[in-house]
């Protein structure tokens, strides 16, 4: 029982963590069209969507993300630990209880997205809703693609990636 309850609390934590940023972003996003845009606005509009589709979408959520969050709930669901399923979100997502390697990619992401944020704030408009335009499609396909992978986990109770936890995780069943 707990297993199942750190499974579904991961899955709405990490899901629902990147839907509350597509509504939130999607706002500022939607100011694109409050402004008279030139035509290297709406080109760089659909490059920049186009763009995020592939990197943050596809290659950086359909391809390793999405995966990795099911394979480390499947490996919850089967080996739950109290605080791990407390903290199910965090851990689903590679923050805490991984490899040496998953936590330098995840807080070195999570620091660059940091950045971005920054940055994004102080763009003038209408770059800012054209910044946040891409992301918002790219989170959305996170979300989306984070969804079909932990629904196929929770049927087939397996996963083709490594779940990356620590060294530690082999010698505890």
């Amino acid at each position: 029982m707990l297993g199942r309850i750190g499974f579904v609390w991961g899955s709405i934590g990490v899901i629902g963590l990147l839907l509350v940023s597509v509504v939130r972003l999607s706002n500022i996003a939607l100011e694109f069209f409050l402004y008279p845009a030139h035509v290297w606005h709406w080109v760089a509009l659909v490059v920049w969507v186009m763009f995020m589709a592939y990197t943050e979408g596809y290659k950086g959520f359909q391809r390793a993300f999405s995966p990795r969050v099911a394979a480390r709930l499947v490996w919850l669901q089967k080996n739950p630990k109290l605080w791990l399923v407390a903290l199910a979100p965090l851990y689903a997502m590679g923050f805490i209880y991984a490899s040496k390697k998953r936590l330098i990619i995840s807080y070195s992401i999570l620091i660059m997205v940091l950045i971005f944020i920054l940055i994004a704030v102080n763009l003038p408009q209408p770059w800012r809703p054209i910044m946040d335009a891409g992301v918002v499609v790219g989170l959305l396909w996170g979300a989306t693609t984070t969804g079909w992978h932990v629904l196929s986990a929770m049927r087939d109770e397996t996963h083709l990636v490594s779940p990356d936890l620590p060294r530690s995780a082999s010698q505890h069943p």
